[in-house]
């Protein structure tokens, strides 16, 4: 289970950073089709990136991964009530479905729930 849960903090991670980095203009977007102001896309990219950061630390210093993941879960079930909002198809909604999932695995993990 320790390598499952350090697995799926490095792929939200890694994977948060990526979108939030290289795919910005999609981002742009989205947040666009979503009715979110530049200011709102803004501070979500900057805190998303920042838990993301955290999220790396945390294979160091595993008392923040609980903070962390549970952060970045909490912005990945935001997500999913932006996509139900804008009633996307639930293909959109699969991938932060999935980073949602992955960050509560690893909290649950961190605090010895599982």
């Amino acid at each position: 289970m320790e390598q499952i849960s350090l697995i799926f903090q490095i792929i939200v991670a890694v994977s948060v950073l990526f979108i939030w980095i290289f795919r910005y203009d999609n981002i742009v977007i989205e947040f666009k089709h979503y009715g979110y102001s530049d200011l709102v896309r803004n501070f979500v990219g900057a805190s998303k990136i920042s838990i993301s950061a955290l999220l790396i630390m945390g294979l160091w210093y595993v008392e923040i991964t609980v903070y962390a993941s549970l952060a970045m879960a909490f912005f990945m079930l935001c997500a999913q009530l932006s996509h139900l909002k804008v009633k996307n198809p639930f293909i959109k909604f699969i991938p932060s479905l999935i980073f949602l999932i992955m960050s509560l695995f690893v909290a649950s993990f961190n605090c010895g729930l599982i």
